[in-house]
């Protein structure tokens, strides 16, 4: 499937994924629970993530996150850099590819390993 596409189902997974665990940490009001998504989903969060990622990762799972980072059409938001976002779009392209697969028991490791890497990075500020 092309990287592109499986960026896109990525996005959704691990979006949910992420709103599913925020609203886990109790009952807020919308512009609180959006604030605390917004540190996990920004291009900068998942760019880092899978920075840390790439040791731990199988050569398939690697191969999807280089092909999800290097394909064209990347036209970057204003404040992120371009290189942030190929990188988000290589995590979201893996995030897609596990979820399309059924690779349900990886899929979930990523994804917990991605939001304690994140809640380790905001606990540091």
């Amino acid at each position: 499937m092309n990287a592109l596409a499986l960026a896109y189902i990525g996005d959704a997974v691990y979006e949910l994924a992420v709103r599913e665990h925020v609203l886990s940490q109790g009952n807020y009001r919308q512009s609180v629970l959006h604030n605390r998504s917004v540190a996990y989903v920004s291009a900068k969060s998942q760019a880092n993530i899978v920075k840390k990622l790439e040791p731990l990762l199988s050569d398939e799972e690697l191969a999807v996150v280089k092909r999800g980072r290097n394909t064209k059409g990347h036209a970057a938001p204003k404040n992120t850099e371009v290189v942030q976002y190929r990188y988000s779009t290589g995590f979201e392209a893996l995030i897609g590819y596990l979820y399309l697969t059924g690779n349900t028991g990886r899929l979930q490791e990523i994804l917990g390993f991605a939001i304690s890497y994140v809640e380790g990075e905001t606990q540091d500020e």
